[in-house]
C-alpha cells in the first residue's frame, strides 16, 4: 500500500498552471467546436439486445467497429437476421454498400463484437468477430483492396471464407476482446485476452503480409492483491485501448479486475481497481512502465503483473464502480491521453449497485502527461447519466473531445492545459441508445469526428444504425 501512496501523492502534486501544461499549443490554435455535418442510415433494422447493459453493434471498446482508410469509411454489423455484414462509402457520399461475409452471430452476448484491421503492408481487411471466451470467427479480404477501393468492386467475392483460426493459426479456446492496431511498419497485430474475465491474459499476434504469427502473452494473472477488505490471487487487466503514436511507440492504459470479490465493500459493486499505463518501443515485444524499466517480456516468463512497481498512475480501491475498456488516444508529440470513469468519493467510499450508482453518481475524468512528464487528471463536468463508457479523440490541435453515452461530445482546449472542459452537443435528436463507435482513424485524416450509434428500441426490436459527422477545427 505505500507504494499507492507516493504514487498517489505524485498525482496530486502533478497539478500545473495551463500555461505549463499545454506543451505545444499556441496562441493562434483554435480551441475545440464540433460542427454537424449529416447523417447516414447503415441499417434502418440492425439487431436490437441488451446484454451488459450494451449492445453488440455498439460497444465503445470494438477497435475498430468503424474506420477510414484512403478516402473510404467502413463500418461492421449484425443486421436483425444476424448476418455479418461489413459497410463502405467514399467520404463524403450518403451511399454504403454492403457485403455479408458468411457468419452469423451466434448468441445473444453484446460482447460478441466484429472488429476490423487494416494490413497496409498487403491492403488487406481483416475482420474477428463474435468471440466472449470462446473461440472466434476470421475473415480477410483479398489483397489490394484497401489500396484500391475505386477500382475494385464491393462484392462478397473480394472476401474469403470464414475461419476459426489465424489461416491456420489456432490462439486459444477461450478467446474474447479482438483489437487490431497497424504498426507503423505496415504489418498488422492483434490484441486479444487469453482465458476469462477476472483470471485471464492479454496476448498479441502478428501479420506480416504473408503469414500470422503467435507473438505470445504479455500480462498475468497470478499474485497477490490486497485491499482493505480482503485479497485475490487471481485477475486479468483490462486495456483501455493499444495504440501506436507517430514515433512508433506503443501505449496502453489498463485497469485490473479481481476473481475474488472479497476486495470489494459490497458485493453489488465490481472488482476493477487502479489505472495503470505501459509502453512498448520494440512493437509489443518488452513492456516498460512509466518510468521505462522493463516489467514484461511477450513470450517470455516475465510478465506485467499486479505486483510490478511503477505500474499504477491513478490509484483507486474496488469500491467506486471504476470502469475496464474504457478509451486513450495520444497527441501530436505521442503522449498518452485516457479517459477513465467511476463514483467519486464524496458521493461516498462505498458502491452497492454498480448500474445504479455509476447512472446517478458517475463522473469521466481525463488522465494525462504533459509536457513536463507529470501525470494530469481533470474531472469532467458531466454527469455520466449511465453506466457505460465515455470515448476519447484529439483533434489537430491537441484540443481533446470526449463522447459521452446518447452522443453527448464535451471538449477541452489544449490552450488551457485540458482543464476548460464544457459540453458541445447534447445528443439532441439521437435517440441513441447508450455507448457510440468512435472512427478513431478519421480525424486525422480529413479533421472529421464521426461515430456509429443505434438507436433506443426495446426487448430484440430491431432499430436505426446510424454514422454522424462532425468537422472539428481546420
Amino acid at each position: 500500500m505505500h507504494r499507492r501512496t507516493l504514487l498517489a501523492a505524485a498525482l496530486a502534486g502533478a497539478v500545473v498552471t495551463p500555461a505549463l501544461a499545454s506543451g505545444t499549443a499556441r496562441a493562434a490554435d483554435p480551441g475545440p467546436s464540433v460542427t454537424r455535418t449529416g447523417t447516414t442510415t447503415l441499417d434502418s433494422q440492425a439487431l436490437f439486445f441488451v446484454s451488459y447493459d450494451g449492445l453488440v453493434n455498439n460497444n465503445a471498446f470494438q477497435k475498430n467497429g468503424l474506420l477510414t482508410y484512403k478516402g473510404y469509411q467502413y463500418a461492421v454489423w449484425y443486421t436483425a437476421d444476424r448476418n455479418a455484414v461489413v459497410g463502405r462509402r467514399a467520404l463524403g457520399s450518403s451511399t454504403w454498400s454492403t457485403v455479408k461475409v458468411g457468419h452469423t452471430l451466434r448468441y445473444d452476448d453484446s460482447h460478441n463484437v466484429i472488429s476490423m484491421g487494416v494490413s497496409k503492408v498487403d491492403g488487406r481487411l481483416h475482420l474477428n468477430m463474435d468471440s466472449h471466451s470462446d473461440g472466434f470467427t476470421y475473415v480477410k479480404s483479398v489483397a489490394g483492396l484497401m489500396d484500391i477501393p475505386a477500382g475494385l468492386s464491393w462484392t462478397a467475392s473480394r472476401f474469403g471464407a470464414p475461419q476459426s483460426t489465424l489461416d491456420g493459426l489456432a490462439l486459444t479456446s477461450q478467446f474474447t476482446y479482438p483489437q487490431f492496431v497497424s504498426t507503423p511498419d505496415g504489418k498488422l497485430q492483434l490484441s486479444y485476452r487469453v482465458a476469462v474475465s477476472g483470471n485471464g491474459r492479454n496476448a498479441l499476434a502478428e501479420y506480416d503480409g504473408t503469414k500470422w504469427t503467435n507473438l505470445g502473452e504479455w500480462s498475468a494473472s497470478t499474485g497477490t492483491y490486497t485491499s482493505e477488505h480482503g485479497s485475490s490471487t487471481a485477475r486479468n487487466m483490462y486495456l483501455h485501448g493499444i495504440d501506436y503514436d507517430r514515433n512508433g511507440r506503443l501505449h496502453s492504459f489498463f485497469t485490473w479486475r479481481e476473481q475474488n470479490g472479497a476486495v470489494m465493500c459490497n458485493g453489488g459493486g465490481i472488482t476493477n481497481h487502479d489505472t495503470g499505463y505501459v509502453y512498448s518501443d520494440d512493437r509489443g515485444r518488452t513492456w516498460r512502465n512509466n518510468a521505462g524499466t522493463v516489467v514484461g517480456v511477450t513470450g517470455g516468463s516475465d510478465k506485467v503483473s499486479v505486483t510490478d512497481a511503477g505500474l499504477v498512475i491513478d490509484p483507486l480501491n474496488p469500491d467506486h464502480s471504476l470502469m475496464n475498456q474504457e478509451s486513450q488516444f495520444t497527441d501530436s508529440a505521442g503522449r498518452p491521453h485516457a479517459i477513465i470513469s467511476y463514483v467519486p468519493g464524496r458521493f461516498g467510499q462505498c458502491t452497492t449497485n454498480y448500474v445504479a450508482d455509476r447512472t446517478a453518481n458517475g463522473r469521466a475524468f481525463h488522465v494525462r502527461k504533459n509536457a513536463s512528464g507529470a501525470w494530469q487528471k481533470t474531472e469532467i463536468p458531466v454527469p455520466l447519466n449511465s453506466s457505460q463508457r465515455t470515448k476519447l479523440i484529439l483533434d489537430k490541435y491537441d484540443n481533446a473531445y470526449a463522447i459521452f453515452p446518447f452522443g453527448r461530445i464535451a471538449a477541452a482546449s489544449a490552450a488551457s492545459g485540458h482543464t476548460d472542459w464544457k459540453l458541445l452537443f447534447d445528443g439532441s435528436g439521437l435517440g441513441a441508445f447508450g455507448e457510440v463507435v468512435i472512427d478513431e482513424t478519421r480525424v486525422a485524416q480529413d479533421g472529421v469526428l464521426s461515430f456509429m450509434y443505434q438507436e433506443k428500441s426495446s426487448g430484440t426490436t430491431p432499430s436505426a444504425l446510424h454514422v454522424t459527422d462532425f468537422r472539428l477545427p481546420a
